[in-house]
């Protein structure tokens, strides 16, 4: 099988397993534990972010949890102009005195992250933001990150492709 247009060689990449999902998903809700925040939310960003989010939500033991989804990258390194919120868009109602933790699998350029916070400014108490991975590039600095990285990631749920039809496997 022929790697796709723009794909960096083995040896330039980020390859994530299985176990280091687990093992970054506890670590990042350690730090958010550790940093005294109590989010009361955890929102995921759809697709990336659904893993982590949902184990990062269980090792908080928060309840408590959604998912949004946002279209931006269409390929390998090829992305939208501008990030777009995928209906159905969660309804944040009676929702002001809350805090809330947005989960994504990486900050690449941060331009999700951003789209996804400012969606949140006003409807929550607080925001905090928490990735896998994050790159230099990233016009947000996310309040908990696993590892920085400059490279492209291969995490275990994507690098296969689907299965069938369907497009690339871009988280």
């Amino acid at each position: 099988m022929e790697a796709a247009p723009h794909t960096p060689p083995a040896s330039e990449r980020e390859i994530m397993s299985w176990d280091q999902l687990g093992e970054a998903a506890r670590q990042l809700a350690e730090a958010v534990v550790e940093s005294g925040y109590q989010p009361d939310i955890v929102l995921a960003i759809a697709r990336g972010g659904l893993l982590p989010g949902g184990a990062v939500a269980y090792a908080l033991g928060v309840k408590n949890s959604c998912a949004m989804n946002v279209e931006f990258y269409t390929d390998v390194d090829q992305r939208l102009e501008v990030p777009l919120i995928l209906p159905p868009a969660p309804e944040l109602i009676d929702l002001d005195g809350s805090r809330m933790l947005i989960v994504d699998d990486v900050a690449d350029t941060g331009r999700t992250l951003e789209v996804v916070r400012q969606f949140c400014d006003g409807k929550v108490a607080e925001v905090r933001t928490a990735v896998l991975y994050e790159k230099p590039a990233s016009v947000v600095k996310c309040d908990y990150v696993w590892r920085q990285t400059d490279r492209w990631i291969d995490f275990p749920w994507s690098a296969a492709g689907p299965v069938a039809g369907g497009g690339g496997a871009v988280a």
